[in-house]
């Protein structure tokens, strides 16, 4: 059985880590940093289903608060996302310190869009990404693309979509894919808005999983 744990990690001059890690049963290879959207938090249901799938499969997941949510309970993210990017970085290199193997990055929403945007300036960073409703425009704004880092992005990413999210149609996504300079593949989530459906969560982490790991399968 796998286990899950409160987790706080507090180092001078680095920002503060905390959430949850899930740890599988027996030794963990492999990592996953797993974040939450702009009006979430670490606690949302969706990302718990997924991590409980992930550390079932035999990967650690760290799920975890980013930076914005650390410093209030409630309200969206402000700036640039900096301060946030940098958080995800240093969960990973937290994770690193629990996990020898490969670690992977992913999140919700502005979490996924985070993720991939650290991992286009710090290649090295993650080896995979796993991006569950990324937010590629403001709804109602096709044209405001979220999409100058895709040629950047030089690992495989699973995107996980619902096809009725206005953040972004299949179509829209199927074309925003080809600019990313590697394998990556789509997850219809039929009937589904930006919360990915809000219930049967454990039933679409199921289907995450798999997908993932065939994605990353030579890695």
């Amino acid at each position: 059985m796998s286990a899950v744990e409160a987790f706080t990690n507090q180092a001078e001059n680095h920002p503060t880590v905390r959430g949850f890690l899930h740890r599988p049963e027996g030794e963990a290879r492999r990592g996953l940093v797993l974040t939450h959207g702009a009006g979430s938090n670490c606690r949302a249901p969706l990302l718990i289903a997924v991590a409980e799938a992930f550390s079932g499969a035999g990967i650690a997941v760290l799920r975890c608060d980013l930076p914005f949510r650390q410093s209030r309970p409630h309200g969206p993210p402000s700036g640039n996302g900096a301060n946030d990017r940098a958080g995800l970085q240093r969960a990973v290199e937290v994770l690193r310190e629990i996990v020898p193997g490969t670690i992977f990055l992913g999140g919700q929403s502005y979490g996924g869009r985070q993720a991939s945007m650290l991992v286009a300036e710090n290649p090295g960073i993650a080896s995979a990404l796993l991006l569950l409703s990324y937010p590629l425009h403001p709804p109602g704004k096709p044209g405001q693309l979220r999409t100058a880092h895709f040629p950047k992005l030089h690992m495989p990413a699973l995107f996980v979509h619902g096809c009725r999210d206005p953040f972004g149609s299949f179509d829209e996504l199927q074309s925003a894919r080809q600019l990313i300079p590697a394998t990556t593949e789509l997850l219809p989530v039929e009937g589904a808005g930006h919360d990915l459906g809000r219930r049967g969560y454990d039933l679409l982490a199921k289907r995450v999983v798999p997908a993932f790991l065939k994605l990353v399968s030579g890695i």
